[in-house]
């Protein structure tokens, strides 16, 4: 039997979703055709953004369906970069943190290089906390040549819940508009559109929903530039036919999720506590990378000093324990953690990591599977070294 703790890179989709996702694949109908059909995909798809503006407590009109989180993340930094320029050519600043996940590292940067953005980026204390002092201090100075900031919500490597209120309200203050990845926060934590936030990205397949379907939740009072043209779907902001079938789906699977997050959130916490603790007992020389921050119930990481992650992982992956070193989008390419590091761990301790993350589904004795498969995985790992 496989154990499969790497619920942060994608969990199981809800079975009754998975029923419907496939009976609503095989109706016809383009939701912008004006036929019954396509008036009956229509109504699928605006009663999914409808559901999920719900969960989230926004405007249904402020809900734009994408392909996923790296595709909202995308149209939120370039959409909101290009209008600011655009107004302003001296506002060209965005305001962001080393420890964010690729796919709004990935676009700033491209900005950077290509469109002449300048970033400043946020400093982090040891645990992953974000200086929110400096974020203050930082526009306070020069908000008048901000872009835009974009912050996670909850850090997907960590685990670390950021205070995504207070940045919203610093930021507003100087009404410098927020994008904020919640990819990793949504179904773990109660999130929720705050008053004040310009965009926030979603992903489907990390709360039980399909892969390929996310959205980008956007202020109606947002000027932004779409990044892709053709059609004017979505209040223009995305051009191309809409997956209607997707969206039901997504909506669907966020209800499911937000319904449970409470409860789930407790029963996760013991398990996540039990982990960490067992863990510490196992490998004394095991250090839990957020310490004593504030996290969700769902996800440890930890870094083994003298052990490469990637070898801890293959070993696992032997004993049919499924975990991870780090986000999906980069786990099996040989380089050290980008969070860790910016945490100011050095590079042999940002080698050695390993994401250990639970489901709605994990149980206590999964758990005990891993620990008493992880002191010969240890052992092994440490033994070959960090050139593994």
């Amino acid at each position: 039997m496989t154990i499969y703790l790497d619920h942060a890179a994608t969990t199981a989709i809800y079975p009754a979703v998975a029923a419907r996702l496939v009976e609503d694949m095989q109706k016809l109908g383009n939701p912008s055709s004006i036929h019954s059909l396509g008036q009956s995909a229509r109504g699928m798809l605006e009663s999914a953004r409808e559901d999920l503006a719900g969960v989230l407590g926004c405007d249904r009109n402020e809900v734009i369906f994408t392909s996923g989180g790296t595709e909202a993340d995308n149209l939120a930094i370039k959409g909101l970069y290009w209008k600011a320029t655009n107004v302003d050519p001296q506002r060209n600043i965005i305001v962001s943190a080393y420890t964010e996940h690729h796919a709004v590292i990935d676009p700033i940067e491209w900005l950077e290089k290509f469109q002449g953005a300048r970033v400043h980026w946020l400093g982090v204390d040891e645990r992953g906390v974000l200086d929110l002092a400096e974020l203050a201090n930082f526009l306070a100075e020069n908000s008048s040549q901000v872009a835009l900031v974009s912050l996670m919500w909850v850090n997907n490597e960590t685990g670390v819940l950021n205070d995504i209120e207070r940045v919203v309200q610093i930021a507003s203050s100087y009404q410098v508009p927020v994008h904020t990845d919640a990819v990793a926060a949504f179904g773990h934590t109660k999130v929720v559109f705050l008053p004040g936030l310009t965009a926030m990205s979603l992903s489907a397949h990390k709360v039980g929903g399909p892969v390929g379907v996310g959205a980008l939740i956007v202020s109606r009072a947002a000027k932004m530039i779409s990044v892709q043209q053709g059609g004017g779907q979505e209040r223009d902001l995305r051009g191309g036919t809409m997956n209607a079938p997707g969206a039901r789906a997504f909506a669907s699977a966020a209800v499911l999720s937000a319904a449970k997050v409470h409860d789930e959130a407790a029963s996760r916490q013991v398990l996540l506590d039990y982990l960490v603790e067992e863990v510490s007992k196992a490998i004394p020389s095991a250090r839990f990378s957020r310490g004593s921050a504030p996290g969700i119930p769902d996800l440890a990481h930890f870094t083994f000093p003298g052990c490469s992650g990637d070898s801890m992982l293959y070993l696992f992956d032997q004993q049919n324990v499924c975990v991870s070193t780090g986000s999906a989008c980069t786990a099996g390419v040989a380089r050290a953690s980008h969070v860790l590091l910016a945490m100011g761990r050095s590079e042999e301790e940002a080698t050695g990591t390993l994401r250990i993350s639970l489901g709605r589904d994990t149980t206590r004795s999964e758990i005990d599977e891993f620990l008493a498969t992880l002191p010969a995985v240890h052992a092994a790992a440490l033994k070959a070294g960090l050139t593994a």
